[in-house]
């Protein structure tokens, strides 16, 4: 459910800002409304906030690997120091990069160098001093025969496989450039280069020494970030006399002519902020203002209004959906509808069946059960109530189709095999199978369903059947979307075309049917099916764009002829998209028992065993992880696509996060 909300407008001294704004933040109910802000206290918590950034960085690249975790194995009072951590620990960056890029650059001379050996550029300089001018030269053996001429030098070597030639030149020799002779020699950039290093040690040694204030950081980062929010709100707080003059209207105007009609000197001294309050806290906002002298007043959002933030509120159930929306950082829109139930019964049908094995669901199960069991005393995250249910879809999938870590369904314990759903289940190719479990499943027994009696004709029954649900709940869940558009739009024609939806969603539906799972073709489809999607369209045709005037809303999808007529095709398309469920989750299987198959030989040697564990350790590891891919791909996809498509929902909002001490 979206909780209503309240827009609110607070008038306060300008002498009393800090304090109001600190009692706001105390009340921690008002979600500001947002504003491009600036002043020169913002922008400094700003660069400090980047500046604590580098250094916390810097901090942990160096910090050690073995250092205890957070809240383990520290004792005694917290770590200290003297002075400006940050700007010291930056200090300390830029000191090393600096070394380093020297260390580099010497690095780099020592290698143009090391062709000519170890010499002292200053003897050049003396020479020149005497008037003896000095070159090196690296040249071709042929340049060296035709261009020295009466040039006097020097060979320092010769290589003929190179061709090539180093010499000494007491003169310029033509056609030829000199080699650029260095400041340093290569003992003086090894003594260096030596330095640079140790001067760098030096730096990460104090740099790990000082990774233990991390926490330090910390702190003082979230401080800035409180400060941060403080100022800003401050800055976008706006004189009283600015929005009276301007003639504004609403809540802040009727807030500031209070303000201002106490007098001349109040109108220009006080300033007003704006912001949204849920409806049933309005009245402890408005208690606060009393107890602080503050003008105030609150009134329903405009229907213009695209800054109304978004507070869901919902049973525990439902709201284990919510590390989910977070972690994608969706929100409805406040005017839209909140599908959070729909969303979460969906999303975790359709994590079972793409996930699809009952031994990674009891896997996930046991992991997720010992996360609650550690986490009971301190406060169970929501996150792994939300991972427990996803795992018990995945398990209880994976035992209705007998799927366990990819196993031929023959190699399953039969208690396992009795307890599967004929319907959906995996079926062994082995002789004499089908038959015993026939016999032995509980369903068949009880008569709920009546056994295949061939291996070959189960499995195409199988693969028929989860085609069929896959489109099945593709028309529940689209249903539903138009089921809550008839109930939105009844006061108004318009839920007829709402009616038509649905009337085209089962003429399709039974239409996909008959192409793709009973491979009937359009012969298969019957006349009230085809009534049923024809006159759906028709009601859509005429009522879709209904505001009030029948012959209007005709008019608007004439002019929009072909994506009324691309309707049709939509929810053909959308209805198809379903598949994925039963597709992507038999790719996971293949995966399962390739795994298996290359697995299996190697188990039955000694040698070979631990290789053949490493196998399916990483082999079923690497696939349970492709499955999260794919359920945040696919299963996420159905919900926000498809199906809000259909309702109508965009995911334009944005969350209810109230100005309050973090």
């Amino acid at each position: 459910m979206i909780v209503p909300m309240k827009k609110v407008s607070v008038v306060v001294m300008d002498k009393n800002k800090d304090a109001a704004l600190d009692a706001l933040r105390e009340l921690g109910i008002v979600h500001l409304e947002r504003k491009t802000v600036a002043s020169p206290a913002l922008n400094g918590l700003i660069e400090r906030r980047a500046q604590i950034d580098a250094a916390s960085g810097a901090l942990h690249t160096f910090a050690p690997k073995n250092a205890p975790k957070k809240g383990k194995g520290v004792s005694g009072a917290a770590p200290s120091f003297a002075g400006d951590l940050v700007s010291h620990v930056l200090e300390l960056s830029a000191r090393r990069k600096e070394a380093e890029e020297a260390a580099l650059g010497a690095e780099r001379e020592k290698q143009r160098l090391e062709k000519w050996g170890d010499f002292n550029p200053a003897d050049f300089k003396a020479l020149a001093a005497n008037g003896v001018e000095a070159y090196l030269y690296d040249v071709s053996l042929a340049s060296y025969e035709n261009n020295v001429g009466d040039v006097p030098v020097i060979v320092l070597s010769s290589d003929k496989k190179a061709s090539q030639a180093r010499l000494v030149a007491f003169g310029k020799i033509p056609n030829e450039t000199p080699f650029s002779l260095p400041e340093k020699s290569i003992s003086a950039l090894n003594a260096e280069i030596a330095g640079r290093r140790a001067e760098i040690a030096k730096i990460e040694a104090e740099l790990v020494s000082l990774s233990s204030l991390q926490p330090a950081l910390d702190r003082e980062k979230a401080e800035v970030i409180a400060n941060v929010e403080f100022e800003t709100a401050k800055a976008g707080m706006e004189k009283a006399d600015d929005g009276a003059a301007d003639g504004e209207t609403g809540a802040a105007n009727v807030a500031v002519n209070a303000a201002v009609n106490a007098g001349t000197d109040a109108a220009l001294s006080v300033s007003w902020i704006s912001g949204y309050v849920p409806a049933s806290d309005t009245g402890v906002l408005k208690r606060a203002a009393s107890e602080n002298g503050w003008a105030f007043c609150a009134d329903d959002p405009a229907e213009d209004d695209a800054e109304v933030p978004t507070k869901l509120k919902n049973s525990k159930l439902v709201s284990l959906i919510y590390p989910l929306t977070k972690f994608l950082e969706m929100s409805p829109g406040y005017r839209e509808v909140d599908i959070s139930g729909w969303f979460l019964l969906f999303f975790t049908l359709f994590f079972g069946m793409i996930f699809g094995d009952a031994g990674y669901g009891a896997i996930l199960i046991a992991v997720s059960l010992t996360g609650i069991c550690k986490t009971a005393k301190k406060g169970t995250p929501p996150a792994l109530g939300f991972f427990l249910l996803m795992s018990v879809s995945n398990f209880l999938w994976g035992l209705f189709t007998c799927s366990w870590f990819g196993f031929d369904s023959a190699l399953v314990p039969r208690f396992l095999q009795n307890v599967s759903l004929p319907l959906i289940a995996n079926v062994s190719s082995e002789p004499g199978w089908l038959e015993a479990y026939n016999a032995g499943n509980v369903w068949i027994r009880a008569g709920l369903i009546a056994p295949q009696f061939s291996a070959e004709a189960q499995s195409a029954a199988v693969n028929r059947n989860l085609m069929v649900f896959c489109f099945s709940i593709a028309l529940a869940q689209l249903s539903i979307a138009h089921i809550i558009g008839v109930i939105r739009n009844i006061k108004s024609l318009k839920f007829l075309a709402e009616v038509g939806q649905l009337g085209m969603l089962a003429g399709m539906y039974c239409v996909v049917l008959s192409l793709v799972a009973y491979n009937t073709g359009f012969g298969g489809v019957e006349t009230w099916q085809y009534g049923a999607l024809f006159g759906g369209f028709a009601l859509v045709f005429i009522f879709g764009n209904y505001e009030g005037n029948i012959l209007k809303s005709i008019l608007a999808s004439l002019t929009n002829i072909i994506s009324a007529v691309l309707g049709i095709a939509n929810v053909f398309s959308d209805i198809m998209s379903y598949i994925r469920l039963w597709a992507v989750g038999l790719a996971g299987a293949s995966i399962s028992s390739t795994v298996d198959a290359f697995a299996g030989p190697m188990l039955g040697h000694f040698l070979f065993f631990i290789f053949g564990i490493a196998l399916l350790v990483f082999g079923h590891g690497f696939n349970m992880m492709l499955n999260v891919l794919s359920v945040l791909v696919h299963g996420v996809r159905l919900n926000t696509l498809e199906f809000s498509s259909h309702l109508g929902l965009t995911w334009s909002g944005f969350a209810y996060k109230p100005f309050a001490k973090r």
